[in-house]
């Protein structure tokens, strides 16, 4: 079931307090940007972060999950209405990625 566009502007405005965030649709469903940074998917409806190390320490309650078959843990925020925990999240997650050294394509 490919998520509706009411929920991902939903979760976009709740995290516009994290940056720039714009949404792209990935095969059926959305991948989520924040100031260019790719962090997060919404899948069926429900927002996977990317699971970083710092991620992972600050929320350590938070649930992983993938969010679809075949593919790595994410971080699964349930609470969509949570915004200081999503805004968090999301600034956490991102600053991990672009500290990461550029994958170099083949």
């Amino acid at each position: 079931m490919a998520s509706h566009q009411d929920f991902v502007d939903y979760v976009a405005e709740q995290l516009r307090e994290a940056g720039t965030i714009r949404s792209r649709k990935m095969f059926g469903e959305h991948g989520l940007y924040c100031d260019g940074v790719f962090f997060a998917v919404i899948c069926d409806d429900q927002f996977f972060v990317k699971v970083t190390p710092a991620g992972e320490a600050a929320f350590p309650n938070l649930p992983k999950a993938p969010p679809y078959e075949g593919a790595r843990d994410y971080i699964w925020v349930e609470d969509v209405d949570d915004r200081d925990t999503m805004t968090a999240l999301t600034r956490l997650t991102c600053m991990a990625l672009q500290e990461q050294p550029k994958k170099r394509r083949k």
